[in-house]
């Protein structure tokens, strides 16, 4: 009798899991600690919590629960249309940005072909490209920051999608506008040039592709709700690029892939501009907290744009065990190749505090 492995798609079969971070109930259920008290510095959440304009209007949204969303997204898109200067049909919503990368990459991508991105790169560039049977071209990042000129130099014939994400996950860094508009231009015709900017909203200068899309040259943009915004659980992104490659990626998305409460609270967070700076500003003070903590304790760190910071400490896989033990949940990078860091999201001015008066019990 044939087994479901036998069975499976072959990509399947070697496709990488990705690892969330740990939830606070489990890690405190595991360690026999009271959830009110463990921390979660792990996964890049806002430590302010949601949009509040986005919270009240998902709670509003949930008296219709027995309604289906608009499947078309009509308000988010026009809203995003408002904001970027775009028309409607030039965005594809999906549920977190992530979906809508891995949405790009079942549009595009075959067996034989290749898609270029940091070897220290998000790892859903992988996951979406082995999923649809391609080949991942892994570009050494030396001092773990982005190579323009050997991602440019790994293109190939092959070559169908690059992805780029600035700031970087999971190491923070970012890339000069200049730099990501010059690698953009000088690709073939042939390639999409993919710039994931799920943090962009800390940085004070982006790099701006609308001129391209304009130009009809293969860029795509990618942003999410679940950062700056403060609803990631809500799972909320969206994908920016021509009318004719949104239509393309809309064929293939999902009736109804986002739900009702998402989408009302996207749509309110978009005016939340109070929200957004106290965002910016709480995150600006916590990079500084955590950066002067790092320092004082002489652990080295990757200098950060986003909303954590990457660090190398003795022991690392040990100590993210121990943290948890005593409460405070982090994220371990050995699966992104980096073994001996861990990776800090931001906190509220206590939660740096705990949590790096903890790690300095083990210098």
């Amino acid at each position: 009798m044939a087994t479901y492995s036998e069975l499976a798609n072959r990509p399947v079969l070697t496709q990488p899991v990705y690892e969330a971070g740990r939830p606070i109930e489990v890690v405190a259920r595991e360690f026999g600690l009271d959830p009110g008290s463990v921390i979660k510095l792990a996964s890049n959440e806002n430590p302010l919590g949601p949009s509040p304009l986005g919270l009240a209007a998902g709670r509003k949204a949930l008296e219709q629960a027995h309604l289906y969303p608009d499947g078309g997204y009509t308000l988010l898109r026009e809203k995003l249309a408002a904001k970027w200067r775009l028309q409607p049909t030039n965005f594809v919503i999906g549920n977190g940005s992530n979906e809508v990368m891995i949405l790009l990459a079942q549009s595009f991508l075959r067996p034989g072909e290749e898609v270029v991105f940091g070897s220290q790169a998000f790892v859903v560039y992988k996951l979406a490209t082995m999923l649809f049977g391609a080949t991942p071209v892994e570009v050494p990042m030396p001092g773990f920051r982005h190579d323009l000129a050997a991602m440019r130099a790994a293109v190939t014939s092959r070559t169908r999608i690059v992805f780029l994400a600035s700031p970087n996950n999971p190491t923070g860094g970012t890339d000069r506008p200049e730099d990501i508009l010059a690698l953009a231009s000088s690709l073939p015709e042939d390639v999409i040039f993919c710039l994931d900017e799920a943090y962009a909203e800390y940085l004070d200068e982006t790099a701006d592709l609308r001129p391209m899309m304009a130009a009809g040259r293969k860029v795509v943009v990618t942003r999410t709700f679940s950062k700056a915004y403060g609803l990631a659980g809500l799972r909320v992104g969206y994908l920016m690029g021509s009318e004719e490659v949104c239509g393309l990626i809309n064929r293939v998305r999902q009736p109804f892939n986002v739900n009702l409460p998402a989408l009302a609270a996207a749509e309110a967070a978009l005016d939340d501009a109070d929200f957004l700076s106290r965002s910016r500003r709480a995150n600006a003070e916590g990079i500084a907290q955590l950066s002067a903590g790092l320092n004082s304790l002489g652990f080295e760190f990757i200098p950060g744009h986003a909303n954590f910071l990457a660090a190398r400490v003795p022991r690392a896989e040990e100590i993210f065990t121990a943290l948890q033990r005593v409460g405070v949940i982090v994220r371990p990078l050995k699966g992104y190749g980096m073994v001996g860091w861990l990776r800090l999201t931001v906190g509220n001015q206590a939660q740096n505090a705990r949590l790096l008066a903890e790690l300095a019990k083990f210098r």
